[in-house]
């Protein structure tokens, strides 16, 4: 067609041909958007389908600790039975309760080298069954000398859970979600506490001699479930590519998190940490030595690690869960059924607020948390040693006193009580993660056995407000080495955090600035 035909055609030609073309364009763009709207609906189903799988490996890993809590608040009713029954003496109810936590560091030792070898999935299994074992020679125990057998058991167990869960759920989240993820464990040790609570105030009407045993029994059940847990979790990704298992940990990433690209960024971001340290095994290096003589970045991140568990636990939680009995009747409750009453009111509260972290970890960030957890216990303690001195035995006494405890634990699961666990798995590099973890976890059952097994005799010399004043500073020391030595770690990766200790000069406001200018960049 010429330049005369077109003209001839005149203006409804022309107008059909460009309203072809449009209607060409407006049908590629109902394509396009078409396979958008799809893409999308995919990129939804698999994120949700990511986060169900992530969720459901949390909680299955997170079993174990469910172990540790409903034997601390069990043993803290069951006692009062037990010293009935088997007329232990004080001293020996001190070991027996405390001991647990000084056994278990044996089991958490020997859980880096464990975990290392035969991978974090296996060391959880094996941490339920041998706990299993010392539950059920503790619940047929027919001598205080057997009961502690029993207890040895347990508390290696316990050791071996208690360090290898935050290290596995840390492993497999995603960086976004890791620091609610990881908080697990403490949720589930805050449950079993309140299950140990809610299983004395059930089976107290028991026969003295029947009631204790019922009471460690129900312990065993929690173990059970761990045994179908093993057949849905996934082993750590990173454990795999350390073993050269790169296309299972691929797998397993590809789980774990929302798009392939991510996938591929965590796969090369894990094999460079596991490079590292093959490289190192070649030099013939052990784990050990270069903790023995560490580099200046690596003793910042033990000096952190090593400190906050101690911290945990050297401000006196334990002491309050496991005889909080005993300090409600220093406050002047006498009824053995309104002690245990008072104490379901402890671990109620001790559950409910760590709910609270879980939602608050990773928006607001670690330090934040230890801030207004550390000060808060800090004031709780102080008042319960004012109050436990000056106002003796009454109705004002015994209120005070149940409100402080409630607020203190309450304060403790808000911040160092999960976050503790979830700092100690993020800071150490891949290499030396499950034994310096491990490290961490004995330093925390070490102060948290001291403290149990020596607080009764403590508070006989100096009274229970005097011990409570000691804890309260000791509080409000910790609230100085977060300042000075946490850092901030919302929102990096594994690796990035590595990297963040290895900068000569560490300044946490500075890590706060850095975390904000990466979040902008990504956002632009």
């Amino acid at each position: 067609m010429g330049l005369d035909d077109m003209h001839q055609s005149g203006n409804g030609e022309m107008g059909f041909s460009l309203g072809s073309k449009n209607k060409y364009r407006r049908m590629d763009s109902e394509l396009s958007d078409g396979v958008d709207e799809a893409l999308h609906h995919h990129q939804k189903d698999r994120s949700k389908s990511t986060r169900k799988y992530v969720l459901a490996c949390a909680i299955f890993a997170s079993l174990n600790s469910v172990l540790l809590g409903y034997d601390v608040g069990v043993m803290s009713g069951a006692i009062i039975f037990i010293k009935e029954d088997l007329h232990i003496t004080e001293i020996q109810e001190e070991v027996l309760v405390g001991c647990l936590s000084i056994v278990s560091l044996f089991g958490s030792l020997a859980g880096g080298r464990t975990s290392d070898f035969v991978g974090r999935k296996w060391t959880m299994a094996l941490a339920a069954v041998v706990f299993q074992v010392g539950a059920a020679i503790m619940t047929l125990a027919p001598s205080f000398e057997i009961l502690m057998i029993g207890r040895l058991l347990a508390g290696i167990g316990i050791g071996f859970g208690v360090m290898i869960a935050p290290i596995y759920i840390a492993e497999i989240s995603p960086s976004v979600a890791r620091g609610s993820l990881t908080s697990f464990p403490e949720i589930f040790i805050n449950l079993g506490i309140l299950l140990g609570y809610v299983s004395n105030y059930a089976f107290s009407s028991l026969s003295v001699h029947t009631g204790w045993r019922v009471m460690l029994a129900v312990g065993i059940l929690p173990s059970v479930f761990i045994g179908f847990a093993l057949f849905v979790i996934p082993e750590s990704p990173r454990w795999l590519v350390m073993q050269n298992r790169v296309e299972e940990a691929r797998s397993v990433l590809s789980k774990t998190n929302d798009n392939e690209r991510e996938v591929e960024l965590r796969l090369a971001e894990i094999q460079e940490a596991a490079g590292t340290c093959n490289a190192e095994k070649r030099e013939e290096k052990a784990v050990w030595r270069e903790m023995v003589s560490p580099s200046p970045a690596l003793r910042r991140m033990l000096f952190t690690g090593f400190g906050i568990q101690c911290f945990q636990q050297i401000t006196g939680i334990d002491a309050t869960v496991y005889y909080s009995p005993e300090i409600f009747k220093g406050a002047g409750i006498k009824d053995n059924s309104k002690l245990l009453a008072a104490t379901v009111a402890v671990g109620v509260s001790k559950t409910g607020f760590i709910l609270v972290a879980i939602f608050l970890i990773d928006k607001l960030g670690r330090k934040p948390l230890l801030y207004l957890s550390t000060i808060g216990m800090t004031i709780c303690l102080f008042s319960l040693a004012v109050t436990l001195t000056l106002f003796g035995q009454g109705q004002l006494s015994i209120g005070l006193v149940i409100l402080f405890v409630c607020a203190n634990v309450a304060f403790f699961s808000v911040g160092i009580g999960p976050v503790c666990w979830v700092l100690t798995t993020e800071i150490f590099p891949l290499r030396l993660r499950a034994q310096a973890a491990a490290l961490g976890a004995v330093g925390n059952r070490v102060c948290s056995g001291l403290v149990a097994m020596s607080f009764l005799s403590v508070s006989n010399a100096i009274s229970l407000g005097g011990t409570f004043l000691i804890f309260s500073a000791i509080s409000a020391l910790s609230v100085v080495f977060v300042y000075a030595l946490v850092p901030e770690t919302k929102g990096k990766s594994l690796e990035q955090i590595e990297q963040l200790f290895q900068k000569e000069r560490e300044v946490p406001d500075g890590e706060l600035e850095l975390e904000d200018g990466e979040h902008l960049m990504q956002k632009n």
